[in-house]
């Protein structure tokens, strides 16, 4: 068994970290599927790198995710630490939460995302893909992260939830500082209490002059004569907000990135396009669009592969590494399109599976034929510097992807 104990034993993630999480990954791999890690700044978590071991955990009910028992495990780690309300409301959502209060949340809103529903908004987001291509194609080079990848996602669910698509740049702003690592104190203080206000106004409006919109409904909503309070519906907000369009917005960009850099397969999947849904999972796999799943934290001590992990203690599991865990698929640092990637984490496992993996799916699969089909010569731009990531451990994805559109 793991000696939990020793200092030594702690791995360290430098500043290089984002760049490349895979080169830790290898090396970490060599102490096994479990270990402990600590970036220059947080406090140590233990992290689960092996793809049997993250999948086990992320469907174990010992696991815990409530809200109000993971700022409990903050305050006794680091008594210094302020947390105030307004974070606590923000984090309140489904994905923080355990049974029955996981169940009774999810089951709100799984009626919006059932593949029948999804599958309905098929003109719709082949409508704006459509648009957003026909306004790339006036240009020789764009970035395809803002010409392309962020704008579609961003304007379905905002149709989706009925959230202005003028206030985007907003909401935006502040996913990227609350989802990110850096920041400091005050600017996640303020973005924070900028979001949580931005929300409460948007749900007393979706009370008093409802829309045909997902918002409104779970805003009007009742399960069993259960209704959503004021500080559920916010949470719920900011949780199908951000994961609603961060997740295709990665996935579109970092799929690309893949597809780019590998001419054989770009050009098998632009002849092919039948294979689009197929190489869509390898996207998932290979570039996980989410790094590490939300937190998950201990309150008995539990073994996880041959290690014991004690009780009180935060856990992750990094979806990017287990999708790459040569234990589980073959040869799983090179993209394959005609390899299995079934099983992949990159939605997660068990209750908290993602809810839109339906529709971020659609929208990846759209989005791909759409712009094979219309740039069939499309290509990386020269970089004179190396493409940037996103400081998160929750997301993995390209600040910008400059890209030639006609060869």
């Amino acid at each position: 068994m793991a000696d939990i104990e020793a200092q030594d034993r702690i791995e360290t993630a430098g500043a290089d970290f984002f760049k490349d999480p895979q080169v830790y990954y290898r090396r970490w791999r060599e102490r096994g599927p479990v270990l402990q890690v600590q970036f220059s700044q947080g406090m140590p978590a233990w992290v689960v790198i092996g793809y049997a071991e993250g999948r086990a955990v992320l469907a174990d009910p010992r696991m815990h995710k409530n809200v109000a028992g993971i700022f409990e495990v903050v305050r006794r780690k680091d008594p210094t630490l302020k947390q105030d309300s307004q974070s606590l409301t923000l984090s309140g959502h489904m994905l923080n939460s355990d049974p029955p209060e996981h169940t009774r949340l999810r089951k709100m809103v799984n009626k919006a995302f059932t593949t029948r529903r999804v599958a309905a908004l098929r003109p719709r987001i082949e409508e704006i893909t459509a648009g957003l291509l026909d306004q790339m194609a006036e240009q020789d080079e764009v970035d395809l992260v803002a010409a392309f990848a962020t704008p579609l996602p961003v304007t379905v669910i905002c149709e989706l939830l009925g959230v202005p698509f003028e206030d985007r740049e907003d909401f935006q702003r502040w996913t990227k500082v609350l989802v990110g690592v850096g920041s400091g104190m005050e600017e996640r203080t303020r973005c924070t209490a900028e979001m949580s206000q931005y929300l409460a106004e948007l749900v007393q409006t979706k009370r008093s002059e409802p829309g045909d919109d997902l918002l409104s409904g779970l805003t009007h909503a009742r399960e069993d004569g259960d209704q959503l309070s004021e500080e559920e519906l916010i949470a719920m907000a900011f949780l199908l907000l951000i994961a609603g369009h961060e997740t295709t917005v990665n996935l579109i960009a970092s799929g690309t990135y893949a597809l780019l850099r590998n001419e054989s397969q770009f050009r098998a999947l632009r002849e092919d396009p039948a294979g689009v849904p197929a190489a869509v999972e390898e996207f998932l796999r290979f570039g996980s669009p989410v790094d590490w799943a939300t937190v998950r934290y201990t309150t008995e001590p539990v073994l996880v592969g041959d290690t014991e992990i004690p009780a009180g203690e935060f856990i992750y599991v990094a979806l990017a590494a287990a999708n790459r865990d040569p234990a589980r698929y073959h040869d799983p640092d090179n993209l394959d399109l005609t390899g299995d990637p079934s099983g992949h984490l990159a939605f997660g496992h068990g209750i908290h599976f993602c809810v839109g993996a339906p529709l971020a799916r659609v929208e990846a699969e759209i989005a791909f034929t759409a712009l094979l089909q219309r740039f069939p010569n499309l290509s990386l731009a020269p970089q004179t510097e190396p493409l940037q990531w996103h400081p998160s451990l929750l997301i993995r994805g390209l600040v910008t992807l400059p890209v030639r559109l006609r060869g």
